[in-house]
């Protein structure tokens, strides 16, 4: 190869490289991009109706900080209450189960019993892993100061491309040659119907999950009914993953109350999940958005090992987008149009043949 080539090859290297290192901005400005997609639905909503299109971004944003901070309010009171009653039941659960503990210990024959930890062995073991959790206070403290830095970085790029989309939609179609900004153009509409259909999925599969958590936590007379059905209705947006953490909470307040509760919950919600597995998702996304069981679950350990929580939280919205672009321009724009010299030359000799035929008939027709 000669100098030009080896240059080549140092610029796509070095490219990919900073393209790696930027990753957590690119999917910053994608998850931008998808919560300027959905509110964009209100803007043309209120637009249609007379709005200016300027006062339009405005409600449409206000209305979903309004929804955030409801949700906050919702959720975080009650389980602070609950997380203090919590703190002051575990003393006395532990003084239980250590009573329970020795009496155990009197039951077992004096060969086992040396096998068996003590409690305050188990308390020990169980030091290191608190001194961590602890340990880690710092670096959570900066690391929320980082996800507030990212959030309100997120909400002005999702403004401006609100405010005034097509400049940077025009700039981002003059990236590719001319002769196929056309079509880079139409494969940008074909992404924006995919978003809105997968957007329109999710949130009916959260209103089904939210409404069915409510009915069966009340009907069980868990307490903060309607905040653990709110909170399993928000990660249901995450999917397979979601669903095994929502559990969590309300499973621990039923235990407070009773033992019973809380193994009539976590049945409550392996139902709901079986329900939302094999019935919700299959059925929402073959509607809105054609995935794959399995797509979606590989996507999401794939954007996770490599992008982290963000990744996995925009998994489905990259793996659509991903999906639209893989079908229009690998599949159709390049394998369809694809033709090896033999092809290639037995559809010019077709064409030479029907070429002679129809001139053959034509001269049969003049004599």
């Amino acid at each position: 190869m000669n100098l030009g080539k080896w240059i080549g090859i140092f610029a796509l290297i070095l490219s990919l490289y900073i393209l790696w290192q930027l990753r957590q901005a690119f999917l910053l400005i994608f998850t931008a991009i998808v919560i300027a997609n959905a509110l964009n639905i209100l803007v043309q909503r209120f637009h249609r109706s007379g709005m200016k299109r300027g006062f339009a971004v405005l409600l449409s944003v206000f209305l979903l900080l309004a929804v955030f901070v409801g949700f906050f309010f919702l959720i975080v009171p009650p389980f602070a209450a609950q997380f203090q009653e919590l703190t002051r039941l575990v003393p006395t659960g532990i003084e239980r189960f250590s009573t329970w503990f020795d009496i155990l210990r009197g039951r077992i024959s004096p060969q086992l019993l040396e096998y068996l930890p003590s409690i305050d062995q188990l308390v020990q073991q169980l030091q290191p892993f608190a001194n961590r959790v602890l340990g880690g206070g710092v670096s959570f403290f900066s690391s929320s100061l980082n996800v507030v830095v990212n959030i309100l970085l997120v909400l002005i790029l999702t403004l401006m491309l609100l405010v005034d989309p097509a400049p940077y939609r025009k700039s981002f179609i003059r990236l590719f040659p001319s002769f196929y900004r056309r079509r880079v153009d139409t494969i940008l509409d074909k992404c924006e119907v995919a978003l809105r259909g997968w957007l329109v999925g999710i949130l009916f599969n959260m209103f089904v999950i939210a409404s069915l958590s409510f009915l069966g936590l009340m009907i069980l007379g868990v307490p903060l009914a309607l905040a653990q059905a709110a909170l399993a209705g928000i990660l249901t947006f995450i999917p397979n993953i979601g669903p095994a953490l929502s559990v969590i909470p309300p499973v621990a307040i039923a235990l407070l109350d009773a033992p019973w509760k809380a193994i009539a919950v976590l049945l409550l919600y392996v139902l709901i999940q079986q329900v939302e597995t094999n019935l919700l998702t299959p059925y929402v996304m073959a509607q809105q958005v054609s995935l794959l069981p399995a797509v979606t679950l590989m996507a999401q350990v794939f954007f996770a090992t490599f992008f982290g929580f963000l990744g996995l939280l925009l998994a489905l919205p990259l793996t659509v987008v991903g999906q639209v672009w893989l079908k229009e321009v690998i599949i159709k724009d390049i394998l369809d149009q694809w033709h090896t010299p033999q092809e290639r030359q037995a559809e010019l000799v077709l064409v030479s043949d029907s070429t002679s035929a129809v001139e053959s008939s034509e001269e049969t027709v003049k004599d």
